[in-house]
């Protein structure tokens, strides 16, 4: 059974352009590199051959887990978002509460992760620990080093 995954419009753009490469552009490619390894003769020997066999069946993996990934995609609504709690989308000003460091991120799903953006998984540590918390509240985040308390300082969209 496939998860329902969430995704902004944009995000899920993008997946859609990688699967458009991946068929359009790499899956040719690999189909030449196999066809010109062929013509080179003895496939029981054929190094080159085992390696655009092995690229094809790893490729053709990915291009049927993004399929699957898309096909379960929903593409959240954000004027619908509610900023009472932490949700998906939302974009969250924590502050630490052992080292008063504050930071702000948004929440977004798995594959639209960017740390540089300022945007977490909601599957991460602090984005699991922050789901479903309200302004002032203090969130638990399990990390490898223990517990750290983030206070919810403000949400928005």
């Amino acid at each position: 059974m496939s998860q329902v995954t969430y995704y902004t419009e944009e995000g899920l753009r993008k997946l859609k352009e990688e699967l458009h490469e991946m068929k359009t552009v790499q899956r040719p490619s690999i189909s030449d590199q196999i066809a010109e390894a062929r013509d080179k003769g003895d496939l029981s020997e054929n190094a080159e051959y085992d390696a655009a066999k092995e690229a094809q069946g790893l490729l053709e993996m990915k291009i049927a887990k993004m399929e699957a990934i898309i096909a379960n995609a929903r593409i959240i609504d954000e004027s619908t978002i509610d900023t009472s709690k932490v949700f998906i989308l939302s974009k969250v000003k924590i502050k630490n509460v052992s080292n008063n460091m504050e930071m702000e991120y948004t929440l977004v799903a798995e594959n639209e992760a960017d740390l540089k953006a300022k945007k977490i998984s909601i599957d991460s540590p602090i984005g699991k620990g922050l789901l479903g918390k309200k302004v002032n509240e203090i969130a638990d985040v399990h990390t490898p080093n223990g517990i750290v308390k983030f206070e919810i300082l403000d949400i928005s969209r």
